[in-house]
């Protein structure tokens, strides 16, 4: 019995010695987070390295579907709409797979981001944008697979897939105009309903209920549809400065709307501070 005590005891200690231990990764993942213009655009890949090997043609296969460096496909995110080869690409994350070439490569981006390698089962479906790129020829050897960006514009930028002696670019197009454009327009614009809200829910935390009653009326004049929080704090604040009247008539518009919306938790709220304000 002592023994088999002993036994799971140095099992267990090794296990825990085992799990513990960190050593270096053959294909160290990488993670570039880039702003392009006004686009941030993150790229997640491993790297594996030639170690005497010849990588194209031999390891990675040509024309064959690669997972574009090691382990976990390679992934890429983007936070806004793009055009890449031409095509355009809704915002989100893709997997990056090509078909690296003698001459060329194609460069496909799959809806699908959780594979390890290339799928095990390939859906058309699921292809976002597909394009062939040339692929050049360096002058000297580059020992570790590498995705870098290059030649930054407000609007563009060249993303480079290198490693051995090859490499193959693509280019980014962002809708950096469009936003600014949509920037400046706002700013000149003024404040919105939102800031108006924001504003008046600080000030009333800060017991600023002239500037607060300032900001919640502009908010609620400049909204489009009625909201039943912004009466709800229009209410509140109205109570804090002693306009008792104006806050029941405020907490009842709240109620009716927080009603119709089927808002229980505001239903309560509304109704509970009407009692409290003295009103039947």
């Amino acid at each position: 019995m002592k023994k088999i005590i002993l036994f799971v005891s140095v099992a267990i200690l090794s296990f825990g010695m085992e799990a513990q231990l960190k050593t270096p990764q053959p294909s160290p993942s990488s993670k570039i987070e880039q702003v392009v213009g006004l686009t941030d655009v993150t790229v997640e890949y491993s790297r594996p390295s030639m170690k005497g090997r010849t990588i194209f043609g031999d390891l990675v296969p040509f024309d064959k579907l690669w997972r574009t460096g090691a382990n976990k496909n390679t992934q890429i995110t983007f936070s806004d709409d793009v055009k890449i080869g031409g095509k355009e690409l809704e915002k989100g994350e893709y997997a990056i797979f090509t078909k690296p070439g003698k001459e060329n490569w194609e460069f496909v981006f799959y809806k699908d981001t959780n594979n390890w390698g290339t799928p095990r089962e390939w859906d058309d479906a699921k292809v976002a944008a597909k394009f062939t790129v040339k692929a050049n020829t360096l002058p000297f050897d580059v020992e570790t697979f590498t995705i870098m960006f290059s030649d930054f514009k407000n609007d563009k930028v060249t993303l480079n897939f290198i490693w051995e002696k090859t490499e193959a670019s693509i280019h980014i197009e962002v809708p950096t105009k469009k936003k600014t454009l949509a920037n400046i327009e706002k700013v000149m614009a003024g404040p919105s309903a939102g800031d108006h809200y924001q504003a008046a829910v600080f000030y009333k935390d800060e017991g600023d209920y002239t500037k607060a009653k300032e900001h919640i009326e502009k908010a609620i004049s400049l909204r489009k549809e009625p909201a039943f929080w912004y009466h709800r704090q229009q209410s509140l604040i109205y109570a804090k400065s002693g306009k008792k009247a104006e806050a029941i008539k405020a907490a009842k518009t709240s109620l009716a709307l927080a009603e119709k919306a089927g808002n229980a938790d505001y239903v309560k709220l509304n109704k509970d501070s009407i009692t409290e304000w003295g009103a039947k």
